[in-house]
């Protein structure tokens, strides 16, 4: 029950922020237009520091775990070679293609597992969580990115390889949520100090990621387009809360890792999809309708799957 409660409380408060977005649309508070900057600024700054926030502070030397780290890594990689080959067959629309295989694996990783592990482990330290961020949150993000840029509006499959390429780099070079990335790491391994001021800064731009992310995309979400993509959306959900879990949770399993490890590695593979993968649709030539429909249903079913997954890791004796 406590399991149930907390996954409620965790994923609830997203729902109800994305309701805000559309009563705000309905009571003429927020336009098209509104919108598009509002996600543009989600996109472009609030995330890019949330994501820097969430690495800097890390002591990742300390914590150093390379066979998690490297099971992370490949798992997504895994993950994201199995959507796209899946993607190719079910999803005919270049466009719906790319945000079905970014929505379908990307989870809210850097959100969740942190909170995740705190709630069940108390002041344990969060260093798994931190660990499996860095194996597959930066891997999330250029992987969509070249994802999303090979299947935005106008481009992909009619480009040349040469061009597909050129837009590809040039999309993982520029993208501000990667350099949040990249920036966040690199302060980590400097063990450059965090001034209270900056931190203060930092902290007061990141808290705005989220919220505004969610009221965007609620004031954005139709519910008439989505009704056409939700056969799709749901082939998405289960994909994300339920078969990635059960593919890689035995793997994990297998080589012995235990505790915090699996709680971690819970949220990277079964948590719903997180906001930022709308923000991304949005802002790289995407309508993000099939997009928002994922988010949604995921962050309504997360709460209970990863409290079922939860109660099975506890009953099998793997999470103490």
């Amino acid at each position: 029950m406590d399991s149930l409660i907390f996954s409620v409380n965790a994923t609830f408060p997203i729902f109800l922020t994305m309701l805000v977005g559309m009563l705000l649309r309905r009571l003429g508070m927020m336009d098209q237009a509104f919108t598009g900057y509002l996600n543009g600024f989600v996109f472009k700054v609030a995330l890019p520091v949330l994501l820097f926030q969430d690495l800097a502070t890390q002591d990742f030397a300390a914590a150093w775990d390379g066979r998690f780290v490297l099971f992370c890594f490949l798992a997504t990689a895994a993950s994201m070679a199995g959507i796209v080959l899946l993607a190719r067959v079910l999803v005919r629309d270049v466009g719906q293609r790319g945000e079905f295989i970014q929505a379908s694996y990307r989870s809210s990783a850097a959100i969740l597992g942190i909170a995740f592990i705190q709630s069940i482990y108390g002041s344990a330290p969060s260093s798994m969580a931190a660990l499996m961020i860095l194996g597959s949150v930066p891997l999330y993000n250029v992987f969509a990115v070249v994802v999303l840029t090979l299947t935005a509006d106008g481009g992909g499959e009619r480009a040349s390889a040469g061009e597909l390429a050129r837009r590809a780099v040039r999309g993982v070079v520029t993208n501000p949520i990667i350099l949040g990335i990249a920036v966040g790491f690199a302060w980590s391994l400097l063990g450059l100090p965090m001034p209270v001021v900056l931190g203060s800064t930092v902290k007061n731009v990141a808290v705005l990621a989220t919220p505004l992310g969610l009221i965007a995309m609620g004031a954005s979400f139709d519910f008439r387009e989505a009704r056409g993509s939700v056969g799709i959306a749901t082939v998405a959900t289960l994909i994300k809360l339920v078969v990635l879990v059960a593919i890689f949770m035995p793997m994990a399993i297998h080589p012995g890792f235990r505790d915090q490890q699996l709680v971690a590695l819970l949220v990277m593979l079964g948590s719903a999809s997180t906001v930022s993968c709308y923000i991304m649709a949005r802002n790289m030539g995407h309508d993000g309708v099939l997009t928002a429909t994922i988010v949604m249903m995921t962050t309504l079913g997360c709460a209970l799957t990863l409290t079922g997954w939860l109660w099975m890791l506890r009953a099998g004796g793997f999470v103490g």
